[in-house]
């Protein structure tokens, strides 16, 4: 059990380190002018603070830094309740305000914001395709060999993909076949809908349509979904510019595992809901066990979609990451269900 003392010295020296990335010396912490006790009893403290585990002392200089017990007794114990300031308000509110119309572009900007706000690596995972269903098709032509195929989702995820009208389809032919994609795909997972576009309409899509072989090629490069959730990224280098990540092997390590997107969703997905926090070893890749990594889910009518995400050095300026990861989150889930319901009533 650490002592008033004790918790007061291991506050001031875990703040002073965030903010200078130098190692924390007693003479530092007794110029504090709310420090009112002398140096050699703030060297007897952090000794004892050493002796615990919870500061470390470098081989560089005479100072301590945290370790990552500290950090997590820190984050844990230390925190007072999340305050934001009125311009991060803003700037998150800004983003909203926008009423952008693809979510991936909401979930994009988010996560630019993000890792504008905190000078980290901001990740996004999206919405969960898996669990997202078609709502409606719209095929829109754009000239006599192109046109514009939209799927809309029901939690708002919209995908457009244009494709090549064979000379011989008309547009008789394809507004029949977006009828019928909608008449039998909807309700259907994304993830589903190649497969049971294939399976399901080929008998009526032989029936209704004259020129059936070249509608099912035009069709077939459609709805390939190969992935459960995209990861969206902001700020990747941002790592670059912290103090931690000067040795080159460790950033060309921590940028190949951001270009694997299944192994980064396993890493990311939050375990229980809330803010979490997972500190240097605490993470099982090798790559970030020099990180810290706070999640977050954001949700749809309280159903989870996805999960948001900063990454930083061990010494990240938790509080504020954490408020503000906590806020976007709120904000995304606020506007992700006003989208959802908006489309419940087309």
């Amino acid at each position: 059990m650490l002592t008033e003392r004790q918790l007061f010295i291991l506050q001031i020296l875990i703040d002073d380190y965030i903010r200078t990335a130098e190692a924390v010396g007693s003479r530092t912490i007794s110029k504090r002018k709310e420090v009112t006790f002398s140096s050699a009893t703030i060297r007897n403290e952090l000794a004892d603070l050493e002796d615990m585990g919870y500061i470390e002392k470098t081989h560089s200089s005479s100072g301590r830094v945290p370790s990552e017990k500290g950090y997590r007794f820190y984050v844990d114990n230390l925190l007072s309740p999340p305050v934001l300031s009125n311009n991060d308000v803003k700037d998150i509110h800004s983003l909203f305000a926008e009423k952008m119309v693809e979510v991936e572009k909401v979930i994009q900007q988010s996560a630019k914001i993000l890792s504008e706000l905190t000078q980290y690596t901001s990740i996004i995972l999206g919405p969960e395709v898996f669990e997202t269903k078609l709502r409606q098709v719209q095929i829109i032509p754009l000239s006599k060999e192109t046109a514009v195929v939209i799927l809309v989702a029901d939690s708002g995820h919209v995908e457009n993909q244009t494709i090549t009208i064979p000379p011989s389809v008309s547009m008789s032919d394809i507004e029949k076949v977006v009828n019928i994609m909608n008449e039998r795909l909807k309700d259907i997972p994304l993830v589903s809908l190649k497969s049971t576009m294939m399976q399901e309409m080929a008998t009526v899509l032989k029936k209704h349509i004259e020129n059936y072989n070249q509608v099912n090629t035009m069709l077939d490069n459609l709805f390939l979904y190969t992935n459960a959730e995209k990861v969206y990224y902001g700020g990747k280098t941002n790592i670059l510019a912290q103090p931690e990540f000067k040795d080159v092997e460790k950033v060309r390590l921590l940028l190949n595992t951001f270009e694997q997107d299944d192994l980064m969703y396993n890493i990311l997905r939050p375990e229980k809901k809330g803010i979490e926090v997972r500190i240097g070893q605490e993470n099982d890749l090798e790559a970030m066990q020099e990180c810290s990594i706070i999640t977050a889910d954001y949700f749809i009518e309280g159903k989870r979609m996805g999960s948001l995400a900063l990454l930083g050095p061990t010494r990240m300026e938790y509080h504020r990451s954490m408020s503000l990861l906590g806020f976007l989150a709120n904000d995304l889930t606020s506007t992700l269900t006003e989208r959802y319901r908006s489309f419940k009533h087309w």
